[in-house]
């Protein structure tokens, strides 16, 4: 496996794959032409990232072979080796140094997509049958490039198949895969969303009941730290211990849990079409908003005048209602003949109907100027209204703000954006979805008061510096101190601590901390290995992940029950893809993702599979050094910085 790239998710991702899948890793780092070339700048730069993973590198003294993996000397390391390269550019040269001619799968997850691009196109070209997964921002360009270089790989193997899943190309984006986790966490009790083909998977997290076990629903994924005695929990880091979170209970487990708070599966639906930003905006700019209420009720009461005067004239003329109205409008707008020779009550009605055309101009220019106004300040940015409240203050508008903003809307959920940069990433979108925003720096005095802080109910805190992040959630905390806070934070140390301190600081406040690269990695190991992980749930600051399985290239599920093939705290079947060809019960047939935990699974069956990350590695036959089932650790804390 060859992971190309510097930043955080880099450095998780060829840890993922190490560690967890026991897979041989040549991570390609990029280094400026002027950098220092010396062996000390090199460990001490890439390898300084991995934590334990620099003690397995250090004691490996010769690479496996080819389509091998090593063995650990003592057998508890990952039987996989680590591998640095340092290259200025992900070029010929660069690729070939790191074997691409003899690879099986390729991560490009440089934070520039033309940089990503540039090298997929040449790594396809030097080994048509590598797996290649590439990390896009731009969703659109991803669908064509996948296309694109899977037909390459066709033409350039003309026995290659199309469909074979060591040719094929994935395009992911990190940001998606991390933004309805942040989203979610934001929110108590809102549904943490997963797209599984033609499915949508609901998760919630349930709150703690006093002497009470946590609603199951259709199943438990996880039992959180959280508990009535203990709100806020202990943030489920590794040193967590039994206090920890606990991935896919089984039944007695969630029985014996009383008073703890719990993420469960609430419903499994069909997916609808998505909603469009387009239609979003077209939503967020009703036809009302053109006018002021004052100046609907001066039309209002202009055309009741009309109508009046139409029908006066009818009345008293005999004509004919329309011919009245036209008529009364003529003489309104002073464009009729006077009505001489004609009988007083037309003459009266004619002078009526002068003086409602005199008090209808100044109401015709307070439409068209108002009109105009509307349409001149709809590309202006809105400021928080006066007596907002309930609503997400969310602090950065880059990759991962611009995508979460997006899923809070898509929610309905009320946003106040606070961003520095006037030309960030995420300006425009706030703008076409009139949403909120204070441009300034959080650090000043007055910008987060400006963005209503001491009456929203949480702050999402997203920028790419952990400093500006935490000093926000303190600004916030001394105004609101029960203030619901997300941070998102890179250093897995930085993170206890800060929540340490003010989980001790304010006791009966949430504080929970996300990196995006932690979401992101297991999806991207997954599609490395040629399976389709679907999302991940935070759960904490551990990950659950979802995955579509074919059965009959799995041992452990093939010929099982749905109940058997339940390993409590590694995998669980929790629905049949859509897809599945599968033959079943009519309950099967009434509801095609409902499984009876009775049924045995057949060759031809498509699931879902709800798995912790080394119980996923166990599910494909791969894994690095041993772990409890139960004990779900985060990958190893790599990263001091990240941008997006």
């Amino acid at each position: 496996m060859i992971v190309c790239g510097g930043d955080a998710l880099a450095h998780r991702l060829a840890g993922e794959l190490h560690e967890v899948y026991g897979e041989r890793v040549t991570l390609l780092v990029p280094v400026r032409p002027d950098a220092p070339r010396t062996p000390t700048a090199r460990t001490g730069r890439a390898l300084a990232l991995f934590g334990r993973v620099t003690a397995a590198v250090s004691r490996t003294t010769a690479p496996a072979l080819p389509g091998t993996a090593g063995t650990g000397g003592d057998g508890g390391e990952p039987t996989g080796t680590l591998r640095v390269v340092e290259s200025s550019d992900a070029d010929d040269r660069a690729l070939t140094d790191a074997g691409v001619e003899r690879a099986a799968a390729l991560a490009l997850v440089h934070e520039d997509d033309e940089t990503n691009i540039r090298a997929a196109l040449t790594a396809r070209r030097l080994n048509p049958r590598l797996r290649l997964v590439i990390r896009l921002y731009n969703r659109k360009l991803g669908q064509h490039l996948e296309t694109l270089l899977d037909q390459a790989a066709a033409v350039a193997e003309p026995g290659l198949d199309p469909e074979k899943i060591d040719a094929a190309t994935t395009v992911l984006s990190d940001v998606d895969t991390a933004a309805p986790g942040l989203a979610a966490a934001a929110v108590a009790g809102t549904s943490k969303v997963v797209q599984a083909g033609g499915l949508l998977l609901h998760a919630v997290e349930r709150l703690p009941a006093a002497g009470q076990a946590p609603d199951p629903g259709l199943c438990t994924l996880a039992l959180l730290s959280a508990t009535t005695r203990d709100p806020a929990g202990c943030e489920g880091s590794e040193r967590s211990g039994d206090a920890g979170p606990r991935l896919l209970p089984d039944d007695r487990t969630v029985a014996e849990a009383t008073g703890r708070a719990a993420v469960t599966l609430e419903a499994v639906t069909p997916a609808g079409p998505a909603l469009s930003t387009a239609r979003l905006a077209a939503a967020a700019l009703p036809v009302a908003s053109l006018f002021s209420r004052r100046l609907r009720w001066s039309l209002a009461g202009a055309a009741a005048a009309v109508l009046a005067l139409a029908l006066a004239s009818t009345f008293t003329t005999g004509d004919h209602p329309l011919h009245a109205a036209y008529l009364t409008l003529l003489d309104i707008f002073a464009i009729g003949d006077p009505a001489l020779g004609e009988s007083t009550s037309r003459q009266v009605l004619q002078i009526l109907a002068g003086f409602v055309g005199l008090l209808l101009l100044p109401v015709i220019v307070a439409a068209v100027v108002e009109g105009l106004g509307t349409f001149r300040t709809a590309t202006a940015l809105r400021r928080p209204p006066r007596g907002l409240s309930g609503h997400v203050v969310l602090l950065g508008l880059g990759k991962v703000g611009t995508r979460v903003l997006a899923r809070l809307r898509r929610l309905n959920i009320p946003v106040v954006c606070v961003e520095s940069d006037p030309e960030a990433r995420g300006i425009a979108v706030a703008r076409r979805l009139r949403v909120p925003t204070v441009i300034g720096d959080v650090t000043e005095e007055g910008v987060l008061e400006a963005a209503r802080i001491d009456r929203a109910h949480a702050l999402l805190a997203l920028t790419s510096v952990d400093i500006t992040n935490l000093e926000a959630a303190l600004s916030a905390r001394a105004v609101t101190p029960d203030l619901r806070v997300v941070l998102r934070l890179y250093d897995d140390d930085f993170a206890t601590a800060v929540f340490r301190t003010l989980r001790t600081a304010h006791p009966g406040a949430l504080t929970r901390s996300r990196s995006v690269s932690h979401l992101a990695a297991p999806a991207f190991a997954g599609a490395m290995l040629g399976r389709q992980v679907l999302g991940a749930i935070p759960v904490e600051r551990r990950v659950l992940l979802f995955a579509a399985v074919d059965v009959a290239d799995h041992p452990l599920l093939d010929g099982l029950t749905v109940a058997d093939a339940f390993q409590p705290g590694s995998w669980r079947v929790i629905a049949l893809d859509g897809s599945a060809t599968g033959t079943g019960g009519a309950a099967d047939r009434d509801r095609p993702w409902r499984l009876d935990p009775e049924r045995v699974l057949a060759p031809g069956d498509r699931v879902v599979v709800a798995a912790t990350r080394r119980g996923l590695a166990e599910l494909l036959g791969r894994g690095g050094r041993g772990a409890r089932p139960d004990e779900e650790t985060t990958p190893d804390n790599s990263a001091r910085a990240e941008r997006g």
